[in-house]
This record gives C-alpha cells, sequence and structure tokens, in this order.
C-alpha cells in the first residue's frame, strides 16, 4: 500500500502529493492531520554494551570501514546506532496510526494520525514529545527554466574532450584531478532527490557506465527509483539533472565530476505540487546512504518556511541534526544553500535546514565568469558560522536533457551547484580515504579561492570562502585532529588549550572539535580519541 502525504523539497524542482479518497463511509476512520513525529524517551536497552555489540554486527562491511576511517566520535556505533524499540514502534501503530519512517538516530517515527490516535500516543509512558512534521510550500520551478545546450568541440588536454562540461569542471579543479587517475573510483555518493531516469546515452559509456550499488523510493515505498506509472510527468526531472552532473560521461559532449564513483539514489522529493512538502523522507533517505556505506551525500532540500531565522543555530532542525549525526560518522554531506538571495547585511541570512548543520559543506552558486549568482543564498548562521562555505558552477549548468536520451540541458540553481562539490568532495576522499570530514573541509576552505585572496572568508557572508579547487584541496596537508597548537601531536598541551577554553566558545574556536559553539565532553572525547 503507498504511504500517502509523502515528499521533500529541492530548490529548483519542487512539488508535493496526497492520496484523496473518493468517498468516505459514514463510519469510515477520520482522515489523519498533518504527519507527525513522535520520539521517544529511551531505545528500551537492558544491556547496553551487548546491544552496541549486536547493532555493529548489523552493519554492512563497507559502513564500518567509513566509520573506522572517518568517524570522530569514540567507537564505530553508539546510542544514535542501536534501533527504536519495537515494543515502542508496535504500541504506536496499535492507536490506528499508520507508519511513514522510523528514525534509528532521533529515535522517533513519523505516522498519518487522526486527532483521537495522537491523543492516545501522547499518554503512551515512553512518549517523549509529538510535533508535526516540518513541512516546506512547493516554490515552483526552477529559478530559470531549462534550455538546450549546444554542445562544443574542445575539453582539456591530455584526455577525452569535456564538451559541454569543461568550464564547470576546470572552475572548480576538477580536471586537474582527473589527469592525476581520480575520477572517483572505489567511492559511494549517496543521492537525495526526485526520481531519477537513467536512460540517457551518457549512463552508457561502455568504460564508464552508472553503477548503482542501491537505490530506495521512500515516496512510493519500493525499490524503484526510476519514473513510474503513478508519478507525475516530471517527477524525474531534477534528479535525473542533478545525476548527471556528476556520473555522466559521454566523450566531446558531457563528462561528470565523478564519474567513475558509485552511487545510492533515494527518491524522497515528491513533485506533484498539492500539499506541503515534509521532512521526514529527507532523514530515512540519509540513514539509508549512511548505512549502506556512502562515502558522501548531496542533497537540494531546504526549509526555511516552517522553521523560523532563529533556528538556524546547527542544533534546532530535525534535518539539521540528522546531517550531524551523519558527519559525525564520517559522511560528507554537501547541501544547497538555496535560492532565496543575498543582500549586504552580514547580520541577516536566507538559509534553510539543513544548510546551517554544523558540519556540512554548504555550497553557494556562481556563473561562468566566477560572479556569485543573484538567486544564491547568503549567512551566517545564527551562531555565527560561514554559509554558505563554498561556490561551483549554478548558473547555466550543463548536464543531462532529463526526456531526451541524447540532449543535454543547461540548468540553474544552488540544486547544480552542489552535485559538483559533491562530485569534486568523491575525488578527494579517493586521494584522501583517512580524511575526517573536519580535515577534508579545512583542506577544502583553505584553497578556495576567495580565501586563497584575502586569508579569511567573505564579511557579508555571501561568497563564504569562495570557488572551490579541488586539485589545490588535494595538495593540503590538513591540520591533525585535536592538534591544538599545531606542533604535530596531540598530547597534554592540546588538552590544557582545550580546558582553557571550555564552555561557550563563539568562532572561531580551535577547541570546538565538533563546530557546536561551545567546548565540553563531546570535544574532548574527539581529542582523547586522536591522542597521539
Amino acid at each position: 500500500m503507498s504511504r500517502s502525504i509523502r515528499a521533500l523539497v529541492t530548490l529548483v524542482t519542487l512539488g508535493l502529493t496526497i492520496g484523496v479518497a473518493a468517498a468516505v463511509a459514514p463510519d469510515a476512520r477520520p482522515a489523519a492531520g498533518p504527519a507527525m513525529w513522535v520520539f521517544f524517551v529511551d531505545k528500551s536497552v537492558d544491556d547496553p554494551a551487548a546491544a552496541l555489540a549486536a547493532t555493529a554486527a548489523t552493519y554492512p562491511p563497507r559502513a564500518l570501514a567509513r566509520r573506522a576511517l572517518r568517524r570522530t566520535a569514540p567507537g564505530l556505533v553508539d546510542g544514535h546506532d542501536l534501533p527504536v524499540a519495537h515494543a515502542y514502534v508496535e504500541a504506536v501503530l496499535a492507536t490506528g496510526a499508520d507508519r511513514r519512517i522510523v528514525s534509528r538516530w532521533l529515535n522517533a517515527m513519523s505516522v498519518d494520525a487522526t486527532a483521537a490516535e495522537l491523543d492516545a500516543i501522547r499518554r503512551l509512558p515512553f512518549v517523549a514529545d509529538v510535533r508535526p512534521v516540518a513541512t516546506q510550500p512547493s516554490r515552483g520551478g526552477p529559478v530559470a527554466p531549462a534550455r538546450p545546450l549546444t554542445v562544443p568541440t574542445g575539453g582539456p588536454i591530455g584526455g577525452d574532450p569535456y564538451g559541454a562540461s569543461t568550464d564547470q569542471l576546470l572552475q572548480i579543479g576538477v580536471i586537474a584531478m582527473h589527469d592525476q587517475g581520480f575520477t572517483g573510483d572505489g567511492v559511494i555518493i549517496g543521492v537525495l532527490d526526485t526520481g531519477f531516469h537513467r536512460v540517457h546515452e551518457a549512463f552508457f559509456d561502455a568504460n564508464h557506465p552508472l553503477t548503482v550499488l542501491a537505490e530506495y523510493d521512500f515516496i512510493n515505498d519500493d525499490g524503484d527509483t526510476d519514473i513510474e506509472d503513478t508519478d507525475p510527468e516530471a517527477q524525474h526531472r531534477h534528479g535525473t539533472w542533478i545525476l548527471g552532473t556528476m556520473a555522466a560521461y559521454r566523450s566531446t559532449e558531457l563528462v561528470g565530476a565523478a564519474f567513475d564513483a558509485s552511487y545510492i539514489l533515494c527518491k524522497t522529493e515528491d513533485v506533484s505540487g498539492e500539499t506541503p512538502i515534509e521532512e521526514d523522507y529527507y532523514v530515512a533517505g540519509l540513514e539509508f546512504i549512511e548505512f549502506n556505506g556512502g562515502d558522501v551525500a548531496t542533497s537540494s532540500l531546504s526549509y526555511s518556511d516552517w522553521y523560523v531565522p532563529g533556528d538556524m543555530d546547527g542544533q534546532t532542525a530535525v534535518t539539521t541534526i540528522a546531517v550531524n549525526l551523519a558527519t559525525a560518522n564520517g559522511l560528507v554531506c554537501c547541501t544547497a544553500a538555496g535560492n532565496a538571495g543575498h543582500d549586504d547585511d552580514p547580520a541577516t541570512h536566507h538559509l534553510g535546514a539543513p544548510a546551517d548543520a554544523l558540519e556540512v559543506i554548504t555550497c553557494g552558486a556562481v556563473d561562468v565568469d566566477g560572479l556569485i549568482a543573484g538567486f544564491s543564498s547568503d549567512g551566517p548562521t545564527v551562531d555565527g558560522r560561514v554559509k554558505p562555505e563554498v561556490l561551483a558552477r549554478g548558473v547555466g549548468t550543463a548536464t543531462v536533457h532529463s526526456t531526451n536520451e541524447s540532449g543535454y540541458s543547461a540548468v540553474s540553481g544552488t540544486s547544480l551547484s552542489t552535485p559538483l562539490v559533491a562530485g569534486a568532495v568523491a575525488l578527494l576522499v579517493q586521494a584522501h580515504p583517512d580524511w575526517t570530514v573536519p580535515q577534508l573541509r579545512d583542506a577544502l576552505f583553505t584553497t578556495a579561492d576567495y580565501a586563497v585572496a584575502n586569508g579569511t572568508n567573505d564579511p557579508l557572508f555571501v561568497l563564504g570562502y569562495g570557488i572551490m579547487n579541488a586539485a589545490a584541496a588535494s595538495a593540503v596537508a590538513p591540520p591533525l585532529v585535536g592538534d591544538l597548537d599545531g606542533d604535530g601531536l596531540v598530547d597534554a598541551a592540546d588538552l590544557a588549550a582545550m580546558l582553557a577554553q571550555w564552555g561557550p566558545c563563539p568562532p572561531p574556536c580551535a577547541a570546538d572539535l565538533d563546530d557546536d559553539g561551545a567546548v565540553g565532553a563531546s570535544d574532548l572525547a574527539i581529542l582523547l580519541a586522536h591522542w597521539s
């Protein structure tokens, strides 16, 4: 049975869907209200050590290997990874509510329920909170209509011509990485989007075919992320564009940023356009990517209407919390800054969640000449962190056509700059598989063009650190995590420096290793995990 009222939002193609009953019998169940989160008080575990060991045994080796390399928190698993108590879930469903998703990380489930069912759920002794799933109104179509692309001839020296993708890949140092042999091979990129119509010629190159390792349709609750009979006509469009910027390979016409990477595809965003879109499927998709061993995740989701500006503190929005947990597990997350525009006031921002997450890479958009796009959203976060952080081309970005199997399109939006960044990040992961998320971020930011020219970030929080440069970032030796005094060791001197900054510590704060605005126990745990 298909689930109802499910969707998320992209920043270029946005929409929603809701099932409508043809008739309601007088004694039928009343209509469910808005989707709701149900948060639980605990995970009902009697023996935590045994539970953690059992949980670790359920994780695929690929996910555990990535965590072992890049996880910043101690150990391979923690309480967030424990399954939600089965008895709690069954008790909620026994009220008559319909399950949407269950989240280990949030210790929660989302449901469609009537008012009476919600009253019964609130009375359950193990329920900590019941609150609405955040929604975002549809914002309509792209910031500019997609247009057919005339593919030029030519390309970089020393390889197959890159055609229309030449400029956008040169701009961010990707072609130099390709020339060094880094094309994404062995790296897994997870994509959260509308759907993926994988029939384009650029996905079938004999030497560089698109490889999909796992996929799930959270809208229709099945394993097919392509367009289905019940989908709106444009359901696959945006996701196909996004996939094309990374995975396409058609010599002389279009080459993606990470054409040899493997992909996990999550269909999470419904485009039918009738109801507000909801955040829970983003959370489920992100957990799916992390569990299946993803190295990089990219999305164009933005919640800017449900949450007030003061919520953009990196720790409030549900999607933001999910991204924080993903990055702590070594999954590099890239997200769009948004298409809400910018101003000259550094005290205001136009961000939406999860662009405010603590260690997400938030991406703005520039044109072919490196000029900021008028629609590109600005920061900072409420707690003063730089957002966006890096820029890539999001004006007239070259990608595959979503319906013409041999056609190509130019599409605009921070939705298009983000997968370019994600593809470039995948090359860095291939080159430096042991870099943690903070180390990779540091390499990206210190080598972006504004930071190189000015030694800092844009004070207006529009440009961030500037246009990224993958090749320059790859050449950086990032600082050792926890090495606060820069002596190449994590030792007693660094511990003393951390204790001296204990408590609230606004950015920039070297001892705030998890970027949460304070130096505390979590930072101490990270430092001790990297003790020399």
